[in-house]
Parts: C-alpha cells; sequence; structure tokens
C-alpha cells in the first residue's frame, strides 16, 4: 500500500511517446526526482516521496522505455537529446519553472545536462552515484563494459553480463546479477526483490536500445564531452557518493564533487543507491542543501552527518519532564497496556507531561481516556489499513505484510523525526514502533531523547509455506536486528519485553545466530504481561449483573479485534451459534465487530446479538461463560488473566499468532486453538459445547503488576 496517493498525474506526448508523470506535497520549492536507468521505475525513489512531501512539492517520471511510460525499441530514441527534452517537458506539463534535480545513477547525468542547457530551470542539482566518468580512462567497469557492449563476450558472468548478446540469451540473469551488484549492502532483500521486479517489467529489446547510443563510445571522448558541461553549471551542486558502489564508483562521484566545485558526501557502508538502503540519512542531506544552498537566504558551507549516538544525556531541566508515547495500531492491545502504563507513570511521577504519537484506532482509545494527541498525528500514515489490505480469508501473513510497509515506515519516521527535532523530549516511549527503533540504529544522529523500547515477542520465525526462501529472509531480518542492537547499545536506553522470560519462545533466530530465549534474556528486562486492570477487580457475578447478562443465560463473547479480517471467523460463529443452542439451554452469543466492521456484514440469527466498537471489551470477556477471538495477544490473555474458558483460531500464516501467541498460551495452560482451515461451524459448535461442559478453568495465575513494573523501569530514564 502506497501512503501517499500523487497530488497530480498525467501523461506528456514527447514525438510520439508518452512520458508519465506524479506529483506529490505542495511545498514552495519543487524536487524532480529523476528517473536512472531505464532498468528501474520511478518507484525507486518511493522513500524520498513518503519521507520528503511533506516539505517540498515532488515530480516524479517514469523515463521512457519503463514503467508507465512507452517503450520504443529504436536506440535513436534514447540518446541524451531524447531524455533532456523529456525532462523539460514534464517540467512545463506539471508547471514547473525552476526545480532542484535530484539524480541516481544515470540520472545524475542528466542533471548534468540539464544544469548545462537549462540552467534557468535548475535551481540546484543533487547527484548520488553519477554514472560521469570524467577520467577519459577506461579503468571502471562500467566504462569498459559500455566500451565492449556490442561485442560477444568472452565470459558471461559478473560484468560480463552488461552485453546485448548476453542480454538476448538470458536476460533474467543479467536483471538478477545488477540488482545484487546496484544493492550490494546487507539486508537488501526486499529492495531487492522490487528492483528484480521492476526490471523484469522491461525486454532486452527494450534496454539494449536504451544503451546502444552511447555504447562503443571512445572513454576519452565521451569524458571531453562531460567535463566541456561543468563550466556552463553554476547552480549549487551536492554529490552523494556510497563507497560500496560497484556500478560507479567513488572516482565518479569524487570527480564531479571536484570538478563542479561541489559538496561531496561520502557513504561508507552505501552502494549505488544509497537513496533506497538509507533513505532517511538521504533524506536529510537533501532537505539541508535545499536549505542551506537554495534560495536567496540561502547558507554555505559543507553538510555532515554524525553518526554517534553515544548515550543522550540526563536531562537538566526546570520545567515538568515530557514525555512521547508511540503506541502501535498494529493490534488494540497496545493501546490498552500504553494507557495502562501511562497511568502508572504519572502516577511515579505526578508531573510527567505525555504526549502521544499514534493512528486510528489507537487515538479512538485515546481521546475517550482524554489523553493528548500530538497534532502531527495526522501526518501518519496508516499501517493498520496496510495490513487489512494484506489480509485474506482469516489469513494474514504478517511479516510479508511488514516488508512491504517500507514506505509506511519511512513516512512515519520522517514525522517522528520532524516532531523530535522541533520539540523538547526526555523520553520517547515506542511499544512495537519498528519504524523508530529501525531508523534510529540505522541513523542514530536522529536520537534526540531517551528511548525505551517495549514488544511482546522477540524474533521473525518464518512460516512452514513460504520455504526455504522465507527461512532465509526471517533469518536476515533477525540478523539485522540483533547487529542493530549490538554495534549501537546507546540507541536502545531500555528494552523491555511485555512479559516473563518464559513467554519467550524456545526457537533460535535462524542458522548461526543465536537463541532466541538467551538473547531475550540478555538484552532486555521483563515486566511480566500488562492487562491494563486487576483481575481480582473483575467479580464474574457482579460485572453480569451490571452489563446485563442473566443468571439463566449461557453468554458467548466472540470477537476479533481491531482489524478488519475476521468478519469470515464471525460469520462461521453466528452459523455455529443455531447448532450450539440445540446442545446448550439459554445460549446468547455476543459478536463484536470492532471499529472497521459492521455488524451489519452479519446475517440477523436469532440469539445472536451484534455488537460495533467496544471500549471495555475486558469487562464483557471476564463476565461470559466461554470466549471466542483470534490469535491475538491481549484477548487471549484477557481471558486468561479473569480465568475463562475460550476457543481460539489463530490466523493463517500469522507467525506472532502461531508461534509466539501459542506457546505463551500453552505456558499458561490456557485456551484451545482450533485450525481455520477446518474449523466449520459444525466443529466450532462442537467444541463450544465441550468447553462449556468442562466447568471452570485453572489456568496459571496472571500477575496484575505488569504495568507499574514497566513504569518503574522508565522512571530512571527521566
Amino acid at each position: 500500500m502506497r501512503p501517499r496517493q500523487p497530488t497530480e498525474s498525467g501523461v506528456v506526448d514527447r514525438d510520439g511517446v508518452g512520458i508519465h508523470w506524479e506529483t506529490y506535497g505542495s511545498g514552495e520549492q519543487t524536487l524532480v526526482l529523476l528517473p536512472p536507468w531505464m532498468i528501474v521505475h520511478s518507484r525507486i525513489w518511493k522513500a524520498q516521496i513518503a519521507g520528503l512531501a511533506d516539505h517540498f512539492r515532488i515530480v516524479t517520471y517514469d523515463a521512457r522505455g519503463c514503467g508507465r511510460s512507452d517503450r520504443p525499441t529504436d536506440p535513436v530514441a534514447y540518446g541524451p537529446e531524447a531524455h533532456t527534452a523529456d525532462a523539460l517537458a514534464v517540467l512545463d506539463a506539471t508547471g514547473t519553472d525552476r526545480a532542484v534535480l535530484v539524480g541516481n545513477s544515470y540520472g545524475g547525468l542528466l542533471a548534468l545536462v540539464l544544469g548545462a542547457f537549462a540552467p534557468e530551470r535548475v535551481a540546484g542539482a543533487v547527484f548520488i552515484g553519477p554514472s560521469t566518468d570524467l577520467s577519459g580512462t577506461a579503468d571502471a567497469p562500467l566504462t569498459r563494459a559500455l566500451l565492449r557492449f556490442h561485442d560477444e563476450p568472452d565470459v558471461e558472468e559478473g560484468w560480463g553480463r552488461y552485453n546485448r548478446h548476453s542480454w538476448a540469451r538470458d536476460f533474467p540473469g543479467f536483471v538478477r546479477w545488477f540488482t545484487e551488484t546496484a544493492l550490494a549492502e546487507p539486508h537488501t532483500t526486499k529492495p531487492r526483490e522490487d528492483a528484480l521486479e521492476w526490471g523484469l517489467d522491461t525486454t532486452a529489446e527494450v534496454l539494449t536500445a536504451t544503451v546502444a547510443a552511447r555504447a562503443g563510445v571512445p572513454p576519452e571522448k565521451s569524458a571531453a564531452s562531460l567535463r566541456a558541461l561543468i563550466p556552463a553549471v553554476t547552480c549549487p551542486t551536492l554529490v552523494i557518493q556510497g563507497l560500496l558502489d560497484e556500478i560507479c564508483p567513488p572516482t565518479f562521484g569524487r570527480d564531479l564533487a571536484a570538478a563542479l566545485g561541489s559538496e561531496l558526501v561520502e557513504m561508507p557502508d552505501a552502494a549505488h543507491c544509497p537513496q533506497v538502503r538509507f533513505p532517511i540519512q538521504v533524506n536529510e542531506l537533501i532537505r539541508s542543501f535545499v536549505a542551506r544552498r537554495v534560495g536567496t537566504d540561502a547558507a554555505t558551507g559543507p553538510v555532515g552527518i554524525v553518526c554517534d549516538p553515544g548515550h543522550v544525556p540526563a536531562p537538566r531541566r526546570t520545567r515538568p519532564p515530557r514525555v512521547l508515547y508511540l503506541s502501535s495500531p498494529i493490534g488494540l492491545g497496545h493501546a490498552r497496556r500504553d494507557l495502562a502504563i501511562a497511568s502508572e507513570l504519572r502516577t511515579l511521577v505526578p508531573e510527567a507531561e505525555i504526549d502521544w504519537l499514534a493512528q486510528d484506532p489507537v487515538t479512538r482509545f485515546l481521546d475517550a481516556a482524554g489523553e493528548r494527541v500530538h497534532p502531527a498525528s495526522h501526518r501518519l500514515a496508516s499501517e493498520s489499513a496496510h495490513l487489512e489490505a494484506e489480509t485474506d480469508e482469516h489469513d494474514l501473513h504478517v511479516f510479508e505484510a511488514l516488508r512491504r510497509m517500507d514506505e509506511i515506515l519511512v513516512t512515519n519516521f520522517s514525522v517522528f523525526a520532524d516532531v523530535t527535532a522541533s520539540e523538547e523530549y526526555d523520553l520517547v516511549v515506542g511499544d512495537e514502533s519498528w519504524e523508530v527503533d529501525h531508523f534510529l540504529h540505522e541513523h542514530p544522529a536522529t536520537k534526540r531523547a531517551r528511548f525505551a523500547w517495549l514488544s511482546d515477542f522477540v524474533g521473525i520465525v518464518p512460516m512452514p509455506s513460504g520455504g526455504e526462501r522465507e527461512a532465509f529472509v526471517a533469518a536476515d531480518w533477525n540478523r539485522e536486528m540483533i547487529g542493530h542492537v549490538e554495534r549501537q547499545p546507546g540507541v536502545r536506553d531500555r528494552s523491555i519485553f511485555v512479559g516473563d522470560p518464559e513467554d519467550v519462545v524456545p526457537l533460535g533466530f535462524g542458522p548461526g545466530l543465536p537463541s532466541i530465549a538467551d538473547w531475550t534474556a540478555a538484552h532486555y528486562d521483563f515486566s511480566g504481561y500488562i492487562t491494563g486492570f486487576d483481575p481480582a477487580e473483575l467479580d464474574h457475578g457482579v460485572l453480569r449483573a451490571e452489563l446485563g447478562y442473566r443468571d439463566d443465560e449461557v453468554v458467548v463473547i466472540a470477537a476479533v479485534g481491531g482489524s478488519g479480517v475476521g468478519l469470515p471467523l464471525l460469520r462461521r460463529i453466528v452459523a455455529a451459534h443455531p447448532l450450539a443452542a440445540q446442545e446448550i439451554p439459554g445460549l446468547r452469543t455476543v459478536v463484536v465487530t470492532g471499529p472497521r466492521l459492521d455488524p451489519d456484514a452479519l446475517p440477523d440469527v436469532a440469539g445472536v446479538e451484534k455488537r460495533a466498537f467496544v471500549p471495555d471489551l475486558h469487562r464483557h470477556l471476564a463476565a461470559c461463560d466461554l470466549g471466542i477471538v483470534q490469535g491475538g495477544l491481549t484477548t487471549t490473555m484477557e481471558l486468561t488473566a479473569a480465568q475463562r474458558p475460550f476457543l481460539y483460531v489463530p490466523l493463517q500464516n500469522h507467525f506472532e499468532q502461531q508461534v509466539h501467541v501459542r506457546h505463551r498460551l500453552d505456558r499458561h495452560g490456557a485456551g484451545r486453538a482450533l485450525d481455520y482451515a477446518t474449523a466449520t461451524p459444525e466443529v466450532i459448535a462442537e467444541a463450544m459445547t465441550e468447553q462449556l461442559r468442562q466447568g471452570p478453568p485453572r489456568y496459571q495465575p496472571v500477575r496484575p503488576d505488569g504495568a507499574r513494573r514497566a513504569a518503574s523501569l522508565l522512571v530512571d530514564l527521566l
């Protein structure tokens, strides 16, 4: 799911070739994100759109030969004159008089040409891994490959694949090699998958045409042409160069920066596309460059990125301590436990001021509780909507959904970074705020307050349906997380596991990686589970009378959380009611659809009551005779704490529900799991009858002081 939709889009016709363009945002300054080589779409800039559209008007377009633009096969159509004219046509079509150009790879060369031939349209230029060999030699692999592009290759491995004959024989093999070479950094499995998909969207014939016009040209002639452009480029410039770049090696960027008198930022851990692997850092460099160098009031001077977070020192202040609390919208249980922690924190530090950076439906809980939601929350992209878009019938491959949430995570971290840069907070509490934890480790210079991380599980566990590929990708994800924490121990000032050591799954992170339980014990404090209520205060009989449940009724509460994925299960439960009612006199089933489902989407059945959002659901669960829920941690542990019998149906391919939650429930001896694939209405009705006839359960008790213990772990950070 794309967190931002274009403000405008269209197609400009350039000599019979349609060029598709889009605009985003509405800032005073326009950035034109130029297309790189036609092996990728303009979507390669998705993290820049996500992170910069709140500050700039952004123009992107697909170059001829890729994306939603036309794909001519005549090499003449891909000469530099054609690309320059396309760019100017897009500027005209989008009403852009003057802009800052940002170009990666071949897009960097295009920015140089535009800066020289249309200086009145160029306010500034950012070159990222530019394809500008000014040396006049054939030392660089790309330069040698272009020189021999039309020759039959001796070897079709490595740079021997960069050849028209090799492309004709094995185009997918070339695209895979080029993708892996361009994105050579560790932990780039998702960007490589994206780039492979984009590359295979074109053909060997089209890609050959894009190169043929500049292939075979003697390097000294090509370099002389580029050097001749330099004196005409008078706008402010910035060169960003990855030192791991094997496509356009560091000498390309260094030579261009020296020739232009440009600022140069070298990124030691980046390859050919730093904006893909390190989007926050590149976005900050672009923002800083524009603020300092573009416009009449722009300052001058070199730019630098500091990457040593250390520990944020204890604040010295005369004002009350300020906390920014981030509560994940993925599962409403985060909101309940976070409110409980915040309440205990205020008890321990009465003067503490707490702001919430949160999304719907969490904000509904916060508003109802009278909490202060930060106004920047409206800028956040919806994570829960993304997950709903990823669902199938009672199926959510949550790991893959998280991987495809990359644009949303960049958007939301950018909002967080803006908030903490403009306002002074002493502590940030992130309850499974994945983007903040990830990007603070990636770019620790953005850490401006102490940071406490909360989670109720540790470790991605691959699902069997994903096979070897998912096992590899999950282990890579885990390896990156472990590396973050161990290389940058000062980013997390405290890690809190919402549970006990025994709740951690007895599995490994992956081949060659440590045990999840041992690593978690070494890096986390344990708060115990946090229900947000004291089970001893929920008297079953008193609650039934208070909530309108009679003693002669057998009350079943069915609930599926805050997302829309639960409708198929609710339909089966509704269909099971008449079957179970034949065996259970006085059966009353209350179906709670949650904030995202319309109760009218369920059929009307005698004995079934439909309700929408119920903010005090835990009280109804404590009053019921049987609960039927998904496999989410919150509702299952609320039923466990209240000592109520329940059935739970974990979402298919949801590793957290299938593995982490089930392990915790098994440890407590709580609930009975059903497999959705076989949980027909008849099976559900039979399970309801069996559970209700077994009598009161005896689960391992859940301690009621988890919120106080978690808050106590936060106090010393203030």
